[in-house]
């Protein structure tokens, strides 16, 4: 196994060019389980860590660009106003010296079904920003997954961003595992409230073979919410559409049988944190309103 050492991105891109089968490696904390179990023997190793860049990131007036390799600890020190969803998941990130090790783009590079990051990103809503010599992309994270830890990445690419469309409602996570830290998900569930555009987003992570948007229930929720009014009213939400967004939330998963769990458990585990974390969320945008209109 050779380890390539590039000093610059320019020279990242150049090496990844040269040898489009090298893994990237920064963190290190899905890539080294890999190498460590013997699953996965690279020819090359492309070790990214001297480009200080990618652990950057910037506030926009709309999103955050968030370096590839900004690690979790930042996200939740920093940009828990802007990315809440995205903190949220973060906290459930292994233990204290992972999070700050591990960064969002590795979950994106693996495209593990089972990355804490996806569900959160999916429900914000965001553009992976990818380059080779060749030049530079954003691919939007809906067409992001194309497979079992198969992303939408050509050969020679590597992620350099991520941008994020900052909160403009409240977002929430929600993850079960056998014990509170140093566990991958059984299933998690992302859900961000979109006001300015008056929709809701989902993600599911470890509950399908790629992580999924629930878009049924999603559609569901955002006619419900239309029809009744609720953005204006801010009224409780109804037990009913409660159900039926958690239903049909369920239905959007498509799990298997394995050692963490089976596939009966985590549709129903869906469904629940689907519930809960629609009731959390909505209480917030609820709460948010009442302050303004007593401010007012």
């Amino acid at each position: 196994m050779d380890f390539l050492r590039p000093a610059s991105w320019e020279e990242a891109l150049a090496a990844k060019a040269e040898h489009p089968t090298a893994v990237p490696i920064a963190g290190g904390t899905d890539v080294m389980v890999e190498i460590n179990f013997d699953h996965r023997r690279p020819e090359y190793l492309l070790d990214l860590n001297r480009i200080g860049e990618l652990s950057e990131w910037e506030v926009g007036q709309e999103s955050v660009r968030l370096g590839a390799s900004v690690p979790y600890s930042s996200i939740m020190e920093h940009l828990r106003t802007e990315l809440p969803g995205l903190a949220l998941a973060s906290h459930t990130v292994a233990s204290p010296q992972i999070r700050n090790r591990g960064g969002v783009g590795g979950n994106l590079g693996t495209a593990s079904p089972a990355g804490d990051a996806h569900p959160a990103l999916l429900a914000a809503d965001c553009e992976v920003e990818a380059e080779s010599v060749r030049g530079t992309r954003l691919i939007p994270i809906d067409a992001f997954y194309t497979g079992v830890k198969r992303n939408a990445l050509e050969p020679d690419e590597l992620i350099r961003a991520v941008h994020i469309k900052k909160a403009d409602g409240p977002q929430q996570y929600s993850k079960v595992g056998t014990r509170n830290a140093m566990v991958i998900a059984v299933c998690a569930f992302g859900i961000a409230l979109h006001p300015g555009t008056r929709t809701v987003r989902t993600g599911i992570g470890s509950a399908a073979p790629t992580p999924v948007r629930a878009k049924e229930a999603e559609e569901f929720l955002n006619a419900a919410l239309e029809e009744g009014g609720f953005w204006e009213n801010g009224k409780i939400i109804t037990p009913a559409i409660a159900k039926q967004f958690a239903a049909l939330a369920s239905g959007a998963c498509n799990p298997i049988d394995d050692v963490r769990g089976t596939a009966k458990y985590r549709r129903h585990a869906v469904g629940i944190m689907a519930r809960r974390t629609l009731g959390w969320t909505w209480e917030q945008y609820r709460g948010a309103g009442r302050t303004l209109e007593g401010a007012a």
